[in-house]
């Protein structure tokens, strides 16, 4: 017995002595002692992410960086936009060089569980499309058989469009461009039949050209496209943060909680709205941030409705219906889970 007892001994000096491991920090950590939110975002795509000539940044997915800073810091405008191409953007995330991944990126099993990356939730539901000059008579993707169809490197959207046109014993010719800035002078320049990408991506192509007299986006979508923020796997605590701003916006939208009511619904006496700003305390203890903090994005960005409108919608150039955007209680999939 005494021998097994001094083993025993030795085994917790052992234990004991060694050399504690060091942990690596959150993002969150690394983020609040950096001051700012690094966010990858596209190079140019209006209504999602698009300096203009003074150098701001404006989109959908760049409201949704501005709501995790001020989720984070009370401070909205504490944020750095690295604009990167589909083919940096993925690198860009799993290196380190942004904290989180708001590029109109499609979530895909292989992106999610490949990658060394992890999907934050979905921002806006979309699908592939295609667009067609207006003088060549195409009204329907059957009458692509034979086109040429300039398409951007590195995106879900090769696949799609080799598997769709194939299954239909369909030839096409893919011409492909290393950016979407390069497809779009192609396409544009009359050196392709049509021209593939989200449909959303389409829309803002016309739109920010002027230019839907001379073009249009044939009716059928191909695929399924849902759009998010992407964060390293394996940071829970900063994948929390980046997924319950996105739910604290669209649970603010279902209240009714806008930028303009907001101190007006600090008063409210519905229990929901006084945990969703704070009033009633636990999220952001549990999320390691100031109660505050869905009062900060709702303040200073906006609920997700508000975005939409600005940035997509109906008060926007691209005038997108909310379709399956819109909330779950008006049809769409947009459902937040319970802030409690």
């Amino acid at each position: 017995m005494r021998f097994f007892e001094r083993i025993s001994i030795f085994a917790v000096v052992a234990l004991i002595a060694l050399p504690a491991v060091a942990q690596t920090p959150s993002t969150l950590e690394v983020v609040k002692k950096r001051g700012q939110v690094i966010c990858g975002v596209n190079v140019g795509l209006g209504g999602f992410s698009l300096p203009d000539s003074q150098g701001k940044w404006a989109g959908l997915d760049i409201d949704l960086c501005a709501a995790v800073s001020a989720a984070v810091f009370g401070d909205s405008t504490k944020t750095k936009f690295v604009p990167l191409s589909a083919q940096q953007r993925f690198t860009a995330l799993q290196s380190g060089e942004i904290d989180m991944l708001v590029r109109n990126s499609t979530i895909t099993l292989e992106r999610d569980a490949g990658l060394g990356i992890q999907y934050a939730g979905v921002n806006f539901y979309d699908g592939q499309g295609f667009m067609v000059p207006k003088k060549s008579g195409v009204k329907a993707l059957k009458e692509l058989d034979g086109a040429t169809i300039c398409v951007a490197q590195g995106t879900t959207h090769e696949f799609n469009m080799a598997s769709y046109f194939r299954s239909r014993s369909l030839t096409i010719k893919p011409v492909v461009y290393e950016s979407q800035d390069l497809m779009y002078q192609a396409f544009f320049g009359g050196r392709c039949d049509a021209m593939t990408q989200d449909s959303s991506a389409l829309a803002s192509a016309l739109a920010t050209r002027n230019m839907q007299a001379d073009f249009m986006i044939l009716p059928e979508l191909i695929s399924k496209e849902p759009l998010g923020p992407f964060v390293r796997r394996g940071d829970d605590v900063w994948l929390a943060v980046v997924r319950w701003t996105l739910f604290a916006m669209m649970e603010a939208e279902e209240k009714g909680v806008t930028k303009a009511n907001v101190d007006e619904q600090l008063k409210s006496t519905d229990p929901l709205v006084q945990r969703l700003l704070g009033d009633k305390p636990g999220n952001g203890k549990a999320l390691g941030l100031d109660e505050k903090w869905t009062y900060n994005i709702i303040k200073q960005v906006g609920n997700y409705g508000e975005s939409f409108e600005r940035n997509v919608g109906m008060d926007s150039p691209l005038k997108l219906q909310r379709g399956l955007n819109a909330l779950w209680t008006k049809g769409g999939l947009m459902y937040p889970l319970p802030l409690r």
